[in-house]
């Protein structure tokens, strides 16, 4: 070393300390480091998690640069990369439908990907074959794709996440997919229109279903912990009511191990959605015995936009008249009126609970 040059203590560094330190930026930081020394020259290209972004690239108000910008860094950075990819992601609402992409996930699928996570702006992106062909998946989002995987297919054996967001598919293929991920713990599916989709996922622990959906069988769910639902009223109140066979019972009865549940707005207030299968409309569901129906290790229970329905009440009746270990639910309404209000704070606070330790949290949305 010359004398008067300072050592370069960061560059000395154990490998492994210098890829934290890499990790922690971004990866257009990242790669800026290039420029610090001929030993930080190419240390960035072999990162395995690469997030990208429109922040990758300089900002300008015409969307035509960003977007070949963007591509043009993104495409570099995959060439120049060394050893395997573990996680991509990509969030832009720049790029929809892209030859582009397809090359990127080609790519992808011979490097190993374990991660893989497409925001993409609203367009026809339609996910290209050879996706399916990344069988080390363990964690996989979606967003404005469509989506339609081969016959031959047979599901990621090694997927634990599962989130799909506005994507157009078959409830066929969302069934198959689900049931051909055996190690699936984490499921979400949101901005579905008028879907019926059976649930097979014998070590799924959370579920978070967000949309229109007109019937929902939880098959084989032995291990469901946490269950978070935004069901909205179908425009189509004659169809919807068509679906008897869909009840709450049923909904809830394959989860033995539910800790918390979650219901937002419509939830409980669409036609279909009854505690009980009826024969009879002036049949009293409060007088229905639930001694064959619990929920044995449910603990916290929050709805929100209530407004005190019949449908609402019931099934509030229900989850504390079974859930013995019960200790909290928070109901938000969304009503103005005072008086209705009140009257409805009465009418919970009357419901039998089998939890000693159950408390009733009353809030105003």
């Amino acid at each position: 070393m010359p004398m008067g040059e300072s050592p370069d203590l960061i560059s000395d560094l154990p490998q492994s300390i210098l890829e934290n330190i890499l990790t922690r930026l971004s990866l257009r930081d990242a790669i800026r480091t290039s420029v610090l020394s001929t030993k930080w020259r190419y240390k960035w290209s072999t990162l395995t998690d690469l997030m990208f972004d429109e922040k990758c690239v300089a900002p300008s108000t015409d969307r035509a640069v960003v977007e070949t910008n963007l591509v043009r860094f993104i495409t570099g950075v995959l060439l120049l990369h060394q050893g395997p990819i573990h996680k991509f992601h990509l969030s832009t609402s720049f790029l929809q439908c892209r030859p582009d992409i397809d090359q990127w996930l080609l790519f992808l699928s011979r490097n190993g990907i374990k991660e893989l996570v497409l925001e993409l702006g609203e367009g026809e992106f339609r996910v290209p074959s050879c996706l399916f062909s990344c069988l080390k998946l363990t964690r996989l989002e979606l967003c404005h794709c469509e989506f339609d995987p081969p016959k031959s297919f047979n599901g990621f054996s090694s997927l634990k996440s599962l989130n799909l967001h506005q994507i157009l598919v078959s409830p066929e293929a969302i069934e198959s997919l689900i049931s051909g991920c055996p190690l699936l713990e984490f499921l979400s599916l949101s901005y579905f229109d008028s879907l019926v989709l059976s649930i097979s996922a014998p070590n799924l622990m959370y579920l978070y279903l967000d949309g229109e959906f007109k019937d929902i069988f939880l098959e084989n769910t032995p291990k469901l912990v946490a269950i978070s639902v935004s069901m909205y009223m179908h425009e189509d109140v004659a169809d919807f009511e068509q679906s008897s066979d869909y009840n709450l019972v049923k909904f809830l009865g394959g989860v033995p191990l539910l800790e918390k549940l979650v219901g937002y707005i419509y939830f409980t207030k669409a036609s279909p959605i009854q505690l009980f299968p009826l024969e009879e409309e002036s049949f009293d569901l409060f007088e229905r015995d639930y001694l064959d129906y619990k929920l044995p290790r449910l603990e916290t229970v929050r709805m929100t936009d209530v407004s005190g329905i019949r449908n609402e009440l019931e099934f509030i009746r229900f989850l504390m008249g079974t859930s013995p270990v019960l200790e909290a639910v928070v109901v938000t309404s969304s009503l103005s009126d005072k008086d209705a209000r009140m009257e409805m704070v009465v009418e919970l606070l009357r419901f039998p609970r089998v939890s000693p330790r159950a408390q009733l949290l009353f809030l105003q949305d």
